[in-house]
């Protein structure tokens, strides 16, 4: 009998040759189905009206026939999921994974091989993904490309970054997906320009909002053992397909059955707090993998760090004319040195002063005088410090003080060198007591030929977090591949950057007003931004009087984003002296938590403004920060997320009557007023402006 209904299963879902399945409110809806000629295809409904049409999927292989036709369904199967679990650090203490899943089990007629496509459909979006089991007809195998579509309704507005398989360090262009073009590509590189007519690349997350107010996000999780996934973009008929990021030969991945690819995900509402506020990445990554994670630890730091952009000091001990020298010994001090014993220590006394956990330390090692743009295979040791930087007198000094240090280690994109030097760099680092390493990969990929974003550096960036595990450290990765939500399974991997932080706005021509209003639909999504806000001296002439840079921000909307930019690792910026002209703002810096029991997202639209508030984990205390884009901007917002019953004081972090990011951008005001859960605030944001408030409970 069971024989017997399984047969009539599988005939019953051939006949068909689709099947649906909904999100738990039943709000969102997916259908499955196989066309004529066997395609595995879906379709998206969202209130039941359609969001994505019908869309092909599969996968091509290399020298294989490919796994995108000729399939019939061998068996399908729906589960519900519904579990609550515990972040080691994040937005909120407890968060909720439900969904419903489809999983259609395929086999292709003539070469009998089997593929797994299953589908997650939350309140908040859809995610699938390819599965392939173990099985003779499909043992290792070569990925090519892979033909997961997500055909549009129309043209819709669109937050995008060209496809850079090295970079992310990109602003943002807002436009049509229609208006997608080549001249605000703009790479260097080659990468992202048009290769068939009307067709672009560009990065994930995708952002979108279209003419009904529905906002789409498309995005991807898990991506381990894979390359990143970028998407071609038919500017004409408004199809986006998946373009998975090449090795140095072509290849896109190397496979081994039983294996899984990383999810691909929508995210569709038409209220854009749901989006920003989505825990559906990080659900479709596995539960957290360490056992001991006593020493993964929210931290606040300072460092030697912004004085290099700024012209200041530098990284370097000794000046490019030294660049042939390989022993410290041999370097001549060029005087501008910024790491050294000295100023670390003064870096030191200022975190213990303030309150800090950490000191970060930029250049302590040799190597920055022949590090960028050579593409040499060996430039740093990662454990040679410079004839200046004791690091024994520097390591002393901070535990006597408290302080804990950050080490970093920059690559040079030579990450083969980076590797064979990992374990002596983490053991350094032990040796010392640094909690947590810097990592960086400015420049080309050695192994040459391999991209940033490719199979080979997404093994390297995540194997960094496991071998750091090992030796009971934390990771915060600059220049590495987004993160997808990587940071449930090791929550060691603290932060990234991974994105145009703030530190272009010291030597370029910076972050647009609207740049961090979009960040939180992007790229925060798969996880933690070290962004390095903080930056209180706004214009770049009070360092030269030639500079003409600056921060596109007020210096409110600078303290704001310590609540608006989730990192459980945020550093105060700018320098200890510049935070020693403005004390009451820096208040706000010393008070803010960086790990938080709840999270609201009270107001947001891509690309405008976002207001969050924040309750720091096992704390009555409250954080608000609020931004906008270049233009002025004013609300009215409701404090019912506070104890019923209680009185606070809220401390009003606000643009001043005559705040401008560019014509008067250091002007704010502080006061102090009375609240309850029924209060309400007025919120006036400046052009470029923001609103940092924080609430503390009255005894």
């Amino acid at each position: 009998m069971k024989y017997l209904f399984s047969l009539f299963l599988v005939c019953a879902i051939n006949m068909a040759y689709s099947q649906s399945i909904q999100s738990p409110s039943n709000k969102i809806s997916v259908n499955f189905k196989l066309t004529a000629d066997g395609k595995p295809a879906y379709s998206v409904t969202y209130k039941d009206k359609p969001v994505i049409l019908e869309s092909t999927l599969g996968i091509k292989l290399k020298e294989k026939p490919a796994l995108d036709a000729n399939f019939e369904i061998e068996i399908s199967k729906t589960t519900t999921f519904n579990e609550s679990w515990k972040p080691v650090l994040g937005e909120q203490s407890t968060i909720i994974n439900h969904y419903n899943e489809l999983t259609v089990s395929l086999v292709q007629k003539e070469t009998h091989v089997k593929m797994n496509i299953i589908f997650r459909v939350f309140d908040e979006g859809v995610a699938f993904r390819y599965d392939f089991p173990k099985q003779s007809e499909l043992n290792y195998f070569i990925i090519s490309d892979e033909v997961s579509q997500f055909n549009l309704t129309g043209d819709h507005k669109v937050f995008w970054i060209p496809g850079d398989f090295d970079s992310q360090e990109y602003a943002y262009n807002e436009t049509k997906i229609s208006e997608i073009d080549n001249a605000k590509l703009n790479l260097n590189n080659g990468i992202g320009v048009k290769s068939i007519a009307g067709k672009y690349t560009v990065q994930t997350p995708l952002m979108m909002k279209t003419a009904t107010g529905l906002y789409l996000n498309i995005f991807e999780a898990a991506v381990v053992n894979y390359p990143v996934m970028h998407l071609n973009v038919d500017v004409n008929n408004f199809k986006l397909n998946a373009q998975l990021v090449p090795n140095a030969i072509g290849d896109k991945a190397y496979l081994q059955a039983p294996c899984v690819s990383p999810w691909r995900t929508i995210m569709i509402s038409d209220d854009a707090r749901d989006i920003v506020g989505s825990k559906m990445i990080l659900n479709l990554n596995e539960p957290c993998k360490i056992d001991d994670i006593s020493y993964i630890k929210p931290m606040k730091y300072v460092g030697i760090w912004w004085e290099m952009h700024v012209g200041k000091s530098t990284w370097d001990y000794a000046g490019s004319q030294n660049a042939q020298n390989t022993l410290s010994k041999d370097l001549i001090p060029s005087g501008k040195h910024g790491a050294t014993t000295e100023n670390t220590k003064r870096y030191i006394d200022f975190a213990a002063k303030n309150g800090f956990d950490g000191v970060l330390v930029e250049g302590w090692n040799v190597g920055w005088e022949d590090w960028f743009g050579n593409w040499k295979e060996e430039v740093f040791d990662f454990t040679t410090p410079y004839p200046d930087f004791d690091i024994e007198a520097v390591s002393a000094y901070a535990k006597a003080k408290g302080v804990k240090m950050i080490m970093h280690s920059e690559t040079s994109g030579s990450v083969a060198n980076f590797e064979r030097h990992l374990d002596r760099d983490f053991e350094n680092m032990i040796k010392y007591g640094y909690p947590a390493v810097k990592t960086g990969y400015v420049g080309k990929i050695i192994p040459r030929g391999e991209f940033h974003d490719g199979q080979t550096m997404v093994n390297h960036f995540n194997f960094v977090a496991r071998r750091a595990a090992d030796y009971k450290l934390m990771v915060d990765s600059h220049e590495s591949s987004r993160p997808t939500g990587y940071s449930r399974t090791y929550p060691n991997y603290i932060a990234a950057e991974a994105a145009r932080g703030n530190e272009f706005n010291a030597w370029s021509v910076g972050n647009p007003p609207m740049h961090e209003t979009i960040l939180p639909f992007t790229r925060l999504l798969g996880g933690p931004m070290d962004y390095t806000p903080g930056i209180f001296e706004i214009k770049m002439n009070v360092y030269d009087s030639s500079k003409k840079e600056q921060v596109h921000t007020t210096l409110a909307k600078q303290l704001a984003l310590y609540v608006t930019m989730y990192s459980p690792l945020q550093m105060a910026a700018d320098l200890p002296e510049n935070y020693e002209k403005y004390p009451d703002a820096f208040q706000f810096i010393k008070d803010v938590a960086v790990d938080w029991q709840d999270s609201k997202y009270l107001e947001a639209e891509p690309g405008d403004y976002l207001t969050v508030v924040r309750k720091a984990k096992n704390s009555e205390k409250w954080f608000l920060g609020a931004i906008t884009d270049e233009n002025a901007r004013k609300s009215e917002i409701k404090l019912d997320f506070l104890t019923k019953g209680k009185k606070y004081k809220a401390i009003i972090y606000e643009d001043a009557k005559d705040a401008d990011w560019k014509k008067n951008p250091i002007a704010y005001t502080i006061k102090t007023i009375e609240v309850t859960s029924k209060s309400k605030i007025n919120l006036v944001l400046a052009p470029g402006g923001g609103t940092a408030i924080s609430f503390e409970l009255i005894n």
